[in-house]
């Protein structure tokens, strides 16, 4: 309410948008709701996520480095923002919704196993090879907020969000550019800032890098940044498609897989990983074989889904508390 105590007269806050951008107008609901008076349905959407139990736990979860020594390394929780903040950058610069950007970008990684692409793959393989299903994180944080949060009844985000959440990786793009925005702005994050930490670890040097790649790219993390969104920009400005160009695409390509062959497959990245694929597995076995001590859930889903849906909600910390309450035996006498 105004001063006067009238409901302010609403204004069209997009105007400026390109044509090709998703209007908050559009957006659509499962459960419909009444318009709120000073937000879009994307910035609802957006604190909703905010103030998720799933949101708050991604800073405890693995980036890339496994319980690193060290207050300044990456967790879930920072990747989420700096893919948020890029995103935005994008998108302003190309006349799309930020809010329905910020949106998609702070929900992609909500369904994230502990443990990083570890604990994903430990989960996927494991679900796959006893009960022929699979684990893909983009998947699962659809299903966070569609059935898990708020007791069972979802957050009721709208289509277009979900749609970039589930899109951000994997087969198939999103319907919207925003979304597009967000699929490859997040490979960008956490290439360059991976980076960051791998030669904070002590993992890479400066000069360990691929010379040409870096040639095109730049030596710092900055000009990567600076020079990669700005391509995105002038090659995405018109058409239906989120695009780089040509030699900074195939640049960028390169390094990512650089990073793999150096970083995520690699010691001491790895090192740790079987351990904590052993983790994780053993974790859902043991949930598995003891229902009983699954929390109490309103869903009525079977038994594998509900032992994933634990499983995977673990922060890194918890899971290796329960682990060592379950499985390691306790001092004193028996």
């Amino acid at each position: 309410m105004s001063r006067a105590g009238h409901t302010p007269a609403r204004v069209d806050r997009e105007a400026w948008l390109d044509p090709r951008a998703v209007r908050s107008e559009d957006a659509v609901r499962d459960v419909p709701e009444e318009p709120c008076p000073f937000r879009s349905a994307f910035q609802r959407d957006r604190d909703r996520i905010l103030h998720s139990k799933a949101f708050r736990r991604l800073k405890h979860k693995t980036q890339v480095f496994l319980a690193p020594e060290g207050d300044h390394y990456r967790t879930r929780l920072t990747h989420t923002l700096e893919v948020s903040a890029l995103s935005r950058t994008v998108a302003r610069a190309l006349g799309l919704n930020e809010d329905l950007v910020e949106a998609i970008a702070m929900g992609h990684d909500l369904g994230h196993a502990p443990f990083g692409h570890t604990g994903e793959h430990a989960l996927d393989d494991l679900l796959r090879q006893r009960f022929d299903r699979r684990y893909h994180h983009n998947q699962q944080s659809v299903r966070v907020v569609e059935r898990l949060e708020r007791g069972g009844r979802g957050l009721n985000l709208t289509a277009q969000v979900r749609d970039g959440m589930l899109h951000h990786t994997g087969s198939g793009l999103p319907r919207s550019l925003e979304g597009q925005v967000v699929r490859l702005v997040d490979r960008i994050a956490y290439v360059n800032h991976d980076i960051e930490d791998a030669i904070s670890a002590g993992v890479l040097s400066a000069d360990d890098l691929p010379a040409p790649e870096i040639a095109v790219l730049g030596d710092t993390t900055t000009r990567r940044l600076t020079l990669l969104v700005a391509d995105i920009v002038e090659h995405s400005s018109d058409g239906d498609v989120i695009r780089q160009s040509p030699e900074v695409g195939q640049a960028f390509l390169s390094l990512r897989k650089f990073m793999f062959q150096n970083v995520y497959l690699a010691s001491p990245a790895n090192d740790e990983s079987e351990r904590a694929r052993g983790v994780v597995q053993s974790l859902f076995t043991w949930f598995h074989d003891h229902p009983e001590a699954l929390p109490p859930t309103p869903a009525a889903d079977d038994l594998v889904q509900r032992v994933t849906d634990h499983v995977a909600g673990m922060t890194d910390r918890y899971a290796l508390r329960v682990y060592r309450d379950v499985f390691m035996p306790r001092e004193g006498p028996l």
